[in-house]
């Protein structure tokens, strides 16, 4: 990273043009390409750039994304995009092993213009190509290159039909040949076929197909991945035995053809079952490496983690559009004032900077959540890569795996709140489809969902955490992480004998304090899930039911603070790192504080029921702390958006422009609709045809 400005490319970040957005700009505390290339490096802006570029100079991304296409023309101009992005070859091998993060890059860039593009391009050259590199060996790296040059075209088929959260339940077989040395997948009955498949709609040549692994005599081995042909490359017509198909039009994100698929005795061959978890030798004996069934299954949905860490970054993208368009929206939009004759900008007002710019500091906190889980995935994979069995790599993997469980949650439903506020707080205009914030909010929506349901998936961080606290009471096993995260727990009982010491009124709130506020609300959410999991178990309930009625208020909540604390302290962390140049830690460091104490307010009532708060000033102070925050960053807002925002032609909202011109923009894209100032077709209807009132009454 570099905040230096000296002997760079003029061209690099060019002046934003003038207009109302400029008294804003100018009342910033800090120069906001600064700030950019701090964050991003040089590297990464420059490839953002000619990403941004080339699209906006081919005629194939001119129109626009194509929401209101008919699906199977949104198909077709989403595919062929997809396929000049293979022509443009943004990422080559030396990049990704040289700058990992231009892989997170790439996919925002995409996802900005379109998810239905960032999508269908992540699927098949990150999802399916990372899941034959990691759970495949040798055998399987013939596939890699046929995949980047579009040679084949890949999906990732695990849920069925009738099952998702539950992956154990899969009804998909494979059993095994000898004779001919083949697996047989077959779909039992249509509750079975593979369902929700993005890229296997219309597109997809070959699956990464999970199904339960038979073996002559030794039954059931579990879950295992299969690569599977499902079309012809040469003519996209299904093989003998494929079902496939589309399931037609979704909320959002309809330019990528999710789809089904059946299987009738589809025979394969044996080495395309991916064997890094588990193999079955020529004659059909079955080994594998793990000697716990769990390990092995947790190892065969690893590339589960992956998705969840990319689709954090995604809902962050989802977070940082819209609280550009609603912020360079509120600080044109003007609506009364002091006097009759003079009107003031929305962001000037209290409750608008109220409802935005926790969204503003969550987009930052987030955002450097997830580059540098991404960076700490990247090195777990390297690990696996060398085959590295220890204590350290598996810790590590289980760390990864509870803390993309949660950060997937609670960056996309803090993505989903976001957006709705952002489109509310931008009034009517927000409604507008042109403005885009209604396409955010569909395309966004889906993130709550796949790779794992928020819901279910908080049970895996929860459980990870009740883990750890059992093996210290049981083992007297310390509380320490590869990453950290869990390392403050080692204070646990310590931690649940504090009290807030509250200031004089005079004094201010301090960041430190939130994570200490947090630190103890963590600890004592995860004694309550302790007690409340060992209160239904001495009840005399069945495993299932004790885990069932221990999520709501207990385990889930325990969960979301976990991850909320995590992010905050990371972006704390950072925020305070010597690195920071002087003249950027003051906006960072009220960025930090923001969304660490606008996340803690959500928990008051556990502050106060735990006794971590008591009396009426705690309360308060934290609230007068937050909307001090809010106005000292009010003068900031529209600078801290045009680090944020890509260019106009992707960000593609009318009220949104870099150039402020709110209602010269918008009155232009009104005026370019379709048809907008025609007499409709169906005039006659109301010219001719007047209606016999009346004439339809029931007559009784």
């Amino acid at each position: 990273m570099t905040a230096s400005l000296e002997g760079k490319d003029d061209t690099l970040l060019l002046d934003l043009p003038k207009g109302p957005l400029q008294a804003y700009r100018a009342r910033a505390s800090f120069d906001w390409k600064e700030l950019l290339l701090f964050l991003e490096g040089e590297e990464v802006v420059r490839f953002k750039k000619s990403v941004f570029s080339a699209l906006e100079k081919d005629p194939l991304f001119a129109q626009r994304r194509g929401a209101d296409l008919p699906l199977e023309t949104y198909h077709e101009v989403t595919f062929l995009r997809c396929k000049r992005i293979f022509e443009y070859n943004f990422l080559g091998t030396e990049d990704i092993l040289q700058t990992p993060l231009k892989i997170v890059a790439l996919i925002s860039c995409l996802g900005m213009y379109d998810w239905s593009l960032g999508a269908k391009y992540f699927l098949d050259t990150m999802v399916f190509a990372s899941a034959i590199f990691s759970l495949g060996s040798d055998r399987h790296l013939k596939y890699i290159s046929r995949i980047f040059s579009m040679e084949i075209f890949g999906c990732f088929a695990l849920t069925e039909l009738s099952h998702g959260s539950n992956a154990k339940a899969i009804r998909t077989t494979a059993h095994y040949d000898p004779h001919s040395q083949e697996f047989i997948l077959h779909s039992p009955d249509f509750q079975a076929s593979k369902f929700w498949v993005g890229n296997m709609g219309k597109t997809a040549t070959h699956a990464i197909v999970y199904a339960q692994l038979y073996t002559p005599g030794g039954g059931c081995h579990g879950l295992h991945a299969f690569v599977v042909q499902i079309r012809d490359p040469k003519t996209l017509l299904p093989l003998p035995g494929v079902m496939v198909g589309d399931i037609g039009r979704k909320l959002g994100q309809n330019g990528l053809d999710n789809g089904f698929a059946m299987f009738h005795e589809v025979r394969i061959p044996r080495e395309d079952l991916l064997n890094r978890t588990g193999d079955v030798i020529p004659e059909g004996t079955y080994i594998t490496p793990f000697k716990d069934d769990k390990q092995r299954f947790g190892a065969s949905l690893g590339s589960l983690s992956s998705g969840r860490v990319i689709i954090i970054g995604m809902s962050v993208t989802n977070l940082k559009l819209a609280v550009s368009i609603a912020i360079r929206f509120s600080a044109t939009r003007h609506q009364f004032g002091p006097t009759e004759a003079e009107e003031v900008p929305v962001l000037e007002y209290q409750m608008q900077q109220w409802r935005l710019l926790p969204y503003l500091a969550a987009a930052f906190a987030l955002d450097h959540f997830s580059k540098s889980l991404f960076l700490e995935l990247v090195e777990f994979q390297q690990g696996l890569l060398r085959r590295e069995r220890t204590a350290q790599q598996a810790d590590l993997g289980r760390e990864i795996h509870a803390l993309a469980s949660a950060g997937k949650p609670l960056a996309s439903w803090t993505a989903q709140r976001g957006i709705q506020e952002c489109r509310e707080a931008c009034g009517g205009h927000g409604y507008l489809a042109v403005n885009r914030l209604g396409e955010l909010r569909d395309d966004n929506d889906p993130n709550c969902t796949y790779e794992g349901d928020n819901n279910v998936l908080l049970q895996q961080t929860s459980n990870y955490l009740l883990h750890l606290l059992a093996s210290r009471v049981q083992d007297g096993a310390r509380f320490q992480s590869p990453l950290k995260s869990v390392d403050f727990l080692e204070a646990y009982e310590d931690t649940l004998g504090q009290q807030l010491t509250v200031p004089n009124a005079q004094d201010s709130w301090e960041a430190t304090m939130t994570l200490d506020a947090y630190r103890w609300l963590v600890c004592y959410l995860l004694r309550e899930c302790d007690q409340k999991l060992t209160r239904e178990k001495n009840s005399g309930h069945k495993d299932f039911d004790v885990m069932n009625n221990c999520q709501v208020y207990h385990c889930r909540t325990l969960a979301l603070a976990f991850m909320e604390l995590t992010v905050a302290q990371r972006f704390h962390d950072f925020t305070q790192h010597p690195s920071i140049p002087t003249s950027l830690r003051g906006v960072l460091g009220r960025l930090s504080a923001l969304y660490g104490l606008w996340s803690l307010s959500s928990h008051m009532a556990v502050l106060y029921r735990g006794g971590y708060f008591s009396g009426e000033q705690a309360g308060k102070m934290v609230e007068m702390a937050i909307l001090d925050l809010c106005s000292q960053l009010k003068d900031d807002a529209v600078a801290l958006v045009d680090v944020l925002a890509p260019p106009d032609f992707v960000l593609d909202a009318p009220i949104a422009k870099a150039d402020g011109e709110l209602y010269r923009n918008l009155w232009s894209a009104v005026l370019q609709g379709s048809q907008v100032l025609e007499r409709p077709s169906w005039w006659p209807e109301f010219t001719d045809k007047k209606p016999a009132v009346g004439s339809l009454k029931p007559k009784l």
